[in-house]
């Protein structure tokens, strides 16, 4: 029987693009996409950087005007979901309502994992994740004198450029002994950490959080793991995310490091998928194991994937993840999983703050990290969207060029050359 009804709950980019897919694959019935926020579905990633900074407003950040969705007619209810009730397909809203599925899509996304220390229920201290996070932290940044970021990932990273932009004094604490340590390589990390310091940004490696305090409920010091006082006007946090899973938990459905799904994005329950930022899925770019990616490309990808499911063709999953930052002066994108790597070969100059970082377990190429060459990534992306030939001995030979070897090596096109 054909569907009818599809309900998708989180309006971010995943749930968005399976509301617009199904419409651009043809489906007629009635589409609800439920949304916790107020306003229209919207872009994240500029919310730590161009957002705050105020190069583009909020509205520049929406997908679609509100006309699109009377066009496609995308029921959005700005609500939140309580309870599935799957015997019965339906979907139990907070304010009571019930809406019935023939298909339920979780699009539910991550939150900010919390700072569990003291103090941290104080005024003056943010995680970013949406936008009425941007919009209260904006005009604190404007003045903001001395600013801690804790956890020197993609967020806290773009953030503390902004702030050292704005000219605040900025420290970072983190935990590990390097930047972006579980993202990207050493020589990548060496390249962003000069870069910071240039724009003067201070860093606490192997340093830890023992409390906040402040004076009338407002943050004025971050106490750190070996006992030193750091003034502090505004704290920011970014210590990564934990998987909104509690409404796929409750219902039943199996759960692993996420909502655990198959290559073709379905749950343990036929009737529901999950995907995106919530969702564990085994993954073709690392052996098949359940993975978690939090990325734009991965949300929207899977949730093509699901809209053609749904209408009659189905895939296994198996896109390249790709991913981008934007900090400061510099962008970095990424081609690839990095995880188990065991050699580097770089390519380019680090001086020049123009390197791009192929990524190695043994003869294997797993991903390409390139900052400030985006001619390098569009290639990687085509490398690694194929069984890559390439080794390292072959990219650390001397004058070696990721273009020019790619197009000798093109499938059909001279390869083995």
């Amino acid at each position: 029987m054909p569907l009818q009804s599809i309900v998708i709950i989180g309006a971010g980019h995943g749930g968005f693009q399976v509301a617009a897919s199904l419409r651009q694959e043809g489906f007629d019935g009635e589409i609800i996409l439920v949304n916790n926020e107020q306003g229209l579905p919207y872009q994240r990633p500029p919310l730590s950087k161009a957002y705050l900074l105020g190069k583009i407003n909020a509205s520049a950040m929406i997908f679609r005007p509100e006309v699109f969705y009377e066009d496609q007619r995308i029921r959005m209810i700005h609500d939140d979901a309580e309870a599935i009730d799957r015997q019965n397909q339906r979907v139990i809203l907070k304010s009571g309502a019930e809406l019935r599925y023939d298909h339920l899509v979780l699009a539910t996304g991550a939150h900010n994992r919390p700072l569990n220390v003291p103090g941290s229920d104080m005024d003056g201290i943010f995680g970013i994740k949406t936008k009425v996070d941007a919009d209260a932290l904006s005009p604190l940044l404007q003045s903001a004198k001395n600013v801690v970021v804790i956890g020197a990932g993609f967020i806290g990273l773009e953030f503390a450029a902004v702030a050292a932009a704005g000219g605040a004094t900025v420290e970072v604490i983190e935990l590990g002994d390097r930047l972006m340590a579980r993202a990207v390589s050493p020589q990548m990390s060496e390249l962003f950490l000069s870069a910071h310091q240039g724009w003067g940004v201070k860093f606490n490696f192997r340093t830890g959080i023992a409390a906040l305090k402040g004076e009338g409920g407002k943050v004025a010091e971050v106490v750190t793991s070996d006992g030193r006082l750091l003034p502090a006007d505004l704290v920011v946090f970014g210590i990564g995310v934990i998987p909104n899973v509690a409404l796929a938990l409750e219902a039943g459905l199996e759960i692993d490091n996420g909502i655990r799904v198959n290559g073709n994005m379905l749950t343990s329950d036929p009737a529901i998928s999950a995907l995106g930022d919530v969702a564990a899925f085994p993954c073709a770019q690392n052996d098949e194991k359940l993975t978690r990616l939090e990325s734009v490309q991965n949300a929207v990808d899977q949730g093509k994937l699901i809209a053609a499911r749904l209408m009659g063709k189905p895939a296994q999953y198996s896109a390249l993840p790709w991913f981008w930052t934007d900090q400061g002066s510099l962008k970095l994108q990424i081609a690839g999983l990095s995880t188990g790597a065991d050699s580097y070969v770089a390519l380019g100059d680090i001086e020049k703050q123009q390197l791009s970082v192929l990524c190695f377990r043994g003869q294997e190429l797993l991903a390409v990290e390139s900052c400030s060459r985006p001619g390098d990534h569009i290639i990687a992306r085509k490398i690694l969207s194929r069984p890559p030939a390439l080794t390292p001995a072959i990219a650390a030979t001397p004058g070696f060029d990721l273009k020019v070897w790619e197009s000798e090596n093109r499938p059909g096109e001279g390869a083995g050359r």
